[in-house]
């Protein structure tokens, strides 16, 4: 039996810490017999080196292995008979191959690598400013489709960063990538269903990750090679390129706070992560929201208690915290497809901005509809999930444009690309920031499927390959992005004032209907203006920008206020036609289409603007 030279360690960190003389490892036990199990690579022998009495303040124990070194040795504990993997462990082994199930694989804990990162500031893009790109690691470059050479890694990202560049987006949102069972029990919902589970394997793939995690450890199966490399690899050059990173972190009710404001901490000094987007019912978020190590660090959670956290000692200077909810989501989707009595709410959310928070605004997200099948389903269709499609929202607020599913008729595909258009418009235009689900762009589609939390497979897979829907779809949200990001009305730090506080002839928000300045709010109406105004300090010239919104299936004739002396209005984006008409500033467009117009200076003549012409 080989000895070990031992002593009595330090009670923090938590987990394994490599020294200069060997290795400590500190744990909460709950078991008088607990300790270390370490396995040595060389012989897969297996040691047990218990925690003594000595070892232990409270319940935590801490011992030092002197002269061993990471490189030979993995680890876990016990208590009694039991073996388990350390929840502070840094990796974890034996899931290094997506889909092995448990108990194939022998799971345990690694040690944290140093890694020479290059000199960098935080990015810290103000939430303004801010695009951002949700993804699943494994299906954002899985499907052949996407070429690269490390498909469904954090490796496929990287070679993928050329893409988010010019797509435009400023961070992406990764949903959960630290380390998680991939398989699970099938348990019943009821025994009245029973023979549901009956028919099926004996574990359910966890595709998403929402469960109990490993979660100071990356997901070994999300890298080739080294997973904790892969992902530092990945934020470094995500950085250089201008590109922040959000972490996705899911805890249930029975995490402890403390723990999960040690993993927070670890994934900002380890990993360099720019945000971190939490979920769960009993996360500590005014503990974290205070903490001075987070100042410019993103926190992007559920709800954010405010009148506790900003006591009025605190600077705003970088403005990290945002609410994430689907407010906007479910109540927009209502406004895209026309229905009735919803401008007052289509209002109020395209001008919501948060004073002390950040806000974000979404359509669709990975939960739910992708865009395409937001348009093209009008019922869920998770019957590959194998729970005889009862799972997933029944309250999806979508429509299908007038065929479920997939189609050839021209007129209904134009109509679903006009309807994906604007939707992304929508959320482009509004004032809080814009959540992009991953594929939207180029009309991903998931099959009807609203829940495909257990599908890994070309259903949750992004396909890349271009149709001339999607490649028409793409340079739209493109050319929508790089918008959003120049324009004056886009990019503000305060609300509205509803007034003409710069004496440039117009208030700085107003809203119009059909007449200018006259805003038709009836319930049976779906369609309105919104005049933008500003003046620009330099040349103390008024800029203006007017937006209108057509949700209705009939086409509306909007009458536009009159621009400055010598200017005249342009169409500049549109998903639908627009037609000038005899009249001054007046234009007629098209049922379910919005339209940007801009001042220019005047011209001869002006011509009709159809969608096609802004993308050819």
């Amino acid at each position: 039996m080989k000895q070990f030279r031992i002593k009595t360690g330090q009670t923090y960190p938590l987990g394994a810490t490599v020294l200069s003389n060997g290795i400590q490892f500190t744990a909460v036990v709950d078991s008088e017999e607990s300790g270390i199990v370490l396995i040595e690579l060389a012989t897969k022998d297996h040691y047990k080196i218990p925690f003594s009495d000595g070892m232990r303040i409270g319940n935590i124990a801490s011992v030092i292995v002197e002269d061993i070194s990471p490189d030979e040795y993995r680890y876990n504990f016990y208590r009694a008979n039991e073996e388990y993997v350390d929840p502070y462990a840094k990796c974890i082994y034996g899931n290094e191959v997506w889909g092995v199930k448990e108990g194939n694989s022998y799971l345990c804990g690694g040690f944290a690598k140093p890694y020479a990162w290059c000199e960098e500031e935080p990015l810290c893009i103000p939430y303004d400013k801010s695009i951002i790109y949700c993804l699943h690691v494994r299906g954002f470059s899985a499907h052949a489709s996407a070429k690269v050479k490390a498909p469904g890694t954090f490796q496929g990202i990287v070679q993928k960063i050329d893409y988010l560049k010019k797509l435009g987006v400023t961070a992406i949102e990764l949903m959960p990538a630290y380390e998680f069972e991939e398989f699970e029990p099938a348990k019943p919902i009821d025994e009245k269903h029973q023979y549901l589970y009956d028919a099926l394997p004996s574990h359910r793939l966890n595709y998403w990750g929402y469960k109990k995690g490993y979660y100071f450890a990356p997901k070994a199966s999300y890298a080739i090679g080294d997973a904790q490399a892969a992902m530092k690899d990945m934020v470094s050059t995500l950085h250089k390129n201008g590109i922040e990173v959000i972490m996705q972190f899911y805890f249930p009710d029975e995490v402890k706070q403390g723990f999960i404001l040690d993993v927070i901490k670890y994934w900002v000094c380890e990993y360099h992560i720019d945000g971190v987007h939490l979920k769960g019912n009993c996360v500590p978020i005014t503990l974290i929201s205070t903490e001075p190590l987070f100042s410019n660090t993103k926190i992007l959670y559920q709800h954010i208690p405010v009148e506790t956290i900003y006591d009025g000692s605190r600077s705003l200077s970088y403005k990290n915290l945002c609410v994430y909810t689907d407010d906007f989501m479910y109540k927009m989707r209502k406004f895209l497809k026309g229905d009735e009595d919803q401008l007052p709410t289509m209002i109020e959310l395209t001008r919501k901005k948060e004073k002390m928070t950040g806000n974000v605004n979404f359509i669709t997200n990975y939960y739910g509809f992708t865009l395409h099948d937001l348009v093209s389903y009008d019922r869920k269709h998770n019957e590959d999930n194998g729970e005889e499609n009862r799972d997933g929202s029944d309250y999806n607020y979508s429509w299908n444009c007038g065929i479920e599913g997939k189609t050839r008729k021209p007129g209904i595909l134009a109509l679903r690309l006009r309807m994906m258009k604007n939707a992304l418009m929508l959320v482009m235009l509004s004032q809080g920031t814009p959540v992009l689900l991953a594929g939207d762009e180029m009309a991903n589609t998931q099959s009807g499927n609203n829940n495909p939390y257990c599908q890994d497979n070309e259903i949750t897979w992004l396909n890349w390959s271009k149709t001339k829907q999607s490649v028409e779809l793409l340079h739209f949200t493109e050319e929508l992005i790089a918008f959003r990001k120049k324009t004056f009305f886009l990019n503000r730090k305060t609300d509205f004032s509803m007034v003409d506080y710069k004496h440039c002839g117009y208030p700085d928000l107003s809203y119009h209907g059909e007449e200018a300045w006259k805003a038709q709010l009836y319930n049976y109406n779906r369609h309105i203006g919104f005049l933008y105004a500003d003046k620009e300090m330099s040349s103390n010239e008024t800029v203006l920008a007017y937006v209108a919104y057509n949700m209705h299936w009939e086409s509306k004739n909007f009458s536009l206020p009159l621009p400055p002396k010598n200017k005249m209005w342009s169409p500049t984006i549109a998903t639908g036609t627009v037609k000038e008409e005899e009249t001054n500033a007046s234009f007629t467009i098209e049922g379910r289409s919005i339209c940007i117009f801009e001042i220019v200076d005047k011209q001869d003549s002006h011509k009709t603007l159809k969608a096609e012409d802004k993308n050819d």
